[in-house]
């Protein structure tokens, strides 16, 4: 950061809000209205955060390296615009016009870290090449896909948009991995339109073209940069999506009846999108997941095992069947870890009082509702199932391909909010079950008064 950000950056700041002002009656109702700016805000903080921690505490980072490369394309916007709209849309092959820039960049044949290098590019010649105006902006796209994420919630659940608001908005690490000019924040934001898409197309069957058009989009931008997070969503939308539809039959004998065919058809719908979307890319090829998963694991381990926030969960060696066992340790590394104890910086700390924020969450969710009737109520409630379904399967990817504290507080960020939003739903529905039964008390005992009377 620069002189040039402290001077500029008030004057996009005034700009930026005063969008937000002008957009926020559009998209906001006398409820959720008092969210919009202070979610945003904190997006902002975020992103500037996030710079200033890189600079001077990691001293780099791949943040700064998207700006460099988006830097290479602003200055080659001022010898040749042509040249630098064909950096912005190349593909990564060779352009004699574009050679002596894109040999300078290192990412230009990657297609996930040059996606980020493009939106950067666009970001800097808007902003004459300003890192802290760049942040803001991918603050902006982060925050719009994240606040159709908590209307797609609240739309479900309009009297929890207060804690709605607090699980998706104003969790330290999501608004601060998820906002900066980092792949995190695209994803994080496609990821919330794809939700908004999901829901509105397929489950709700309003807006259906709008709606699958953002919802196609944004999964695009997350196949792009990163497709696990894709692979994680599509099995279980599509299962809620069976559950939903056989939810709405309307003989309970036949909904019975038909319940496990529509469980069964929305699994395989799920495996079968999902392996159709890696069909050609080794990376992600499903027989293949195993080996990437012990290559990821023990290079990220390595990295870490000498400055305390490795972590190790058990042998993985390259096979699916050594995931499936290491699963529950996944798990448990993901949405509980780490523990206070194992904190050894700033940013581990963080995440730790998050997790025990979780596991006190959870603990008391399924104490105060007991183990039985907890499950039964996720199983019978779509979006709780689904909810839990991606934080699951979201936790097992991530938790076995991290290997250190460090990286997986910034991957798991796209499984926070909804783990989150599911607990509180669980816990309305916990509370309001339990208002009908001391209703129904007082009613009957008022009724036995009248008749004693």
């Amino acid at each position: 950061m620069e002189l040039q950000d402290l001077l500029l950056t008030p004057f996009y700041l005034a700009i930026f809000y005063g969008i937000a002002y002008g957009v926020r009656g559009k998209v906001t109702n006398a409820f959720t209205r008092r969210y919009f700016i202070p979610a945003l805000t904190v997006k902002f903080i975020g992103a500037i955060a996030l710079g200033v921690v890189y600079q001077f505490y990691y001293g780099g980072g791949d943040t700064f390296n998207y700006t460099k490369h988006s830097t290479i394309i602003y200055n080659a916007f001022g010898d040749s615009p042509a040249a630098a709209i064909r950096l912005i849309f190349a593909d990564g092959e060779f352009d004699a016009l574009t050679s002596r820039y894109s040999s300078q960049m290192p990412w230009y044949t990657s297609t996930t870290e040059y996606f980020v290098v493009r939106v950067a590019a666009v970001a800097a010649l808007l902003s004459f090449n300003t890192y802290s105006v760049i942040a803001l902006v991918f603050a902006g796209l982060s925050f719009s896909g994240m606040w159709a994420m908590y209307l797609t919630f609240v739309r479900a659940y309009p009297l929890l948009y207060k804690r709605l608001a607090i699980a998706i908005f104003f969790l330290p690490s999501v608004f601060f991995w998820g906002s900066g000019v980092m792949k995190d924040s695209i994803c994080i934001g496609a990821l919330g339109w794809v939700f908004y898409g999901f829901y509105h197309a397929a489950v709700l069957k309003k807006n259906i073209l709008f709606s699958a058009t953002v919802g196609l989009l944004a999964a695009y931008v997350i196949m792009t940069v990163k497709v696990y997070i894709l692979l994680s969503f599509m099995p279980p939308a599509l299962l809620w999506v069976f559950i939903e539809n056989n939810r709405r039959i309307k003989s309970a004998a036949l909904r019975t009846i038909l319940k496990p065919f529509f469980l069964l058809l929305g699994l395989g719908a799920g495996y079968l999108g999902a392996t159709n979307l890696t069909a050609d890319d080794d990376r992600f090829a499903v027989d293949k997941i195993g080996e990437r998963t012990k290559i990821n694991q023990e290079y990220l381990y390595g990295l870490t095992k000498d400055q305390g926030s490795a972590y190790n969960i058990g042998t993985i060696d390259g096979s699916l069947g050594s995931i499936v066992t290491v699963a529950p340790q996944a798990i448990v590394v993901a949405l509980w870890r780490p523990f206070l104890f194992e904190a050894r910086n700033p940013v581990m700390l963080l995440s730790a009082m998050e997790a025990t924020m979780f596991i006190y969450l959870t603990v008391m969710m399924f104490y105060r509702t007991g183990i039985f009737k907890s499950f039964r109520q996720i199983a019978s409630t779509p979006i709780v199932t689904f909810c839990f379904l991606f934080a699951i399967v979201f936790a097992i990817g991530v938790g076995t391909n991290s290997g250190n504290f460090g990286t997986l507080v910034r991957y798991k960020i796209p499984l926070m909010p909804f783990y989150l939003a599911a607990l509180y739903i669980m816990q309305f529905q916990a509370n309001s079950a339990k208002k009908l039964v001391r209703f129904a008390s007082t009613e009957k005992r008022a009724s036995m008064v009248a008749r004693a009377a």
